[in-house]
Parts: C-alpha cells; structure tokens; sequence
C-alpha cells in the first residue's frame, strides 16, 4: 500500500520531469527494510498487561504525536520469550517498534537494555529527521524493562514502603515521575 503511493507519486513525477529527476524522488522515500516492516508489522499485538511476567512500556512523542506501547513476556530464566507492540504514528515509529520486537526476542534483560537508536536508526536506514523514531522504540523497551523488574520487585517484597519512579525519555528530554504510595 505504502509502495504503491510512493511509486504513483514517482510516475506521476515521472510524467511532468525528465527520468533524470526522478530518482532523488524515490531516493528520498523510506528505505525498503522500513517499508517492508511497515508493510508487514512482526509482533503486533497485546500481552495481559497484570500478568507478573509482561512488562508494559507506553512512550509518545508529542512533537510529532507517535505513541507506542512495547510489551515482553520474560521466562523464568530471565530472557524475553515474546514481544509485542501497538504503534500510531508515522512508518518509521511503527518500522522501528517492529524491529525492536524481532531484535529483543531470546534476550536477556541486560542484553536488550543495551539496544540503542543508533542500532535501530542504522538497521532501518533511518534518515536524521526520523531519528526520534528509533529513540522511542529504546524508551519503550527500557520502559517495559523497569515495569516487568517493578512487578517482579513489588511480588518478593508486598510491604515494601511507598516510592516514586523517575523516567526520563530520550526522545524529548521530558521527566516523569510516578507516584506509588505505601500498600495498606
């Protein structure tokens, strides 16, 4: 679907201009490892957000209005046995989400902390204005990452006092602190 706009546009193009010119037309589109998981998302879908082996990341980028939520189910092993995502946003966000989902899957926790958008961001060929992309998907798998270990925390230790939860995206810079009060 989104090929098919693109090549219309590059034929229509092609009709007012001469075949030199429209090259840097299709040069300028999305790479094709972007629209191939644009296309064909992997790992779409929702995991039981309560369940105490799934962790939930939800990140957005309100400059651009991409949101995305990254979900992993992590075995008693510690690695991450499934992966799933719901992306709105533009095909780099959802390509990006995509890729991170086959990329994590039979990590460990530590080793999927290690991703950075810059791995992404060069897999997909992202392009500098699309780099926010790649850095929401590593807030997202950071997020769902601290949301499985909070779980897991708060399952050993049920008294544990009340706490706050400091976030900071890399995306926007943006601070955000969570509240979770003392249990009675």
């Amino acid at each position: 679907m989104f090929r098919s706009a693109l090549a219309k546009t590059a034929l229509n193009t092609a009709a007012r201009t001469s075949r030199v010119t429209v090259r840097p037309v299709l040069a300028r589109g999305y790479h094709e490892k972007v629209i191939s998981h644009y296309e064909k998302p992997r790992n779409v879908g929702s995991l039981p957000k309560n369940s105490p082996d799934v962790g939930t990341g939800l990140v957005g980028a309100p400059a651009c209005g991409d949101v995305m939520k990254l979900q992993i189910r992590v075995d008693e092993n510690g690695i991450i046995s499934d992966v799933k995502f719901k992306t709105f946003g533009c095909g780099s966000a959802i390509a990006s989400s995509s890729y991170m989902t086959e990329r994590v899957k039979g990590l460990s926790l530590e080793d999927a902390e290690k991703i950075k958008n810059t791995e992404i961001a060069k897999e997909l060929c992202l392009p500098p204005v699309k780099l926010h992309c790649s850095m929401l998907a590593e807030d997202a798998i950071r997020s769902a990452i601290r949301d499985y270990r909070t779980k897991r925390s708060n399952l050993s230790n049920p008294k544990q006092s009340g706490f706050i939860d400091v976030a900071q995206s890399a995306a926007t810079g943006e601070t955000v602190a969570t509240a979770h009060p003392p249990s009675s």
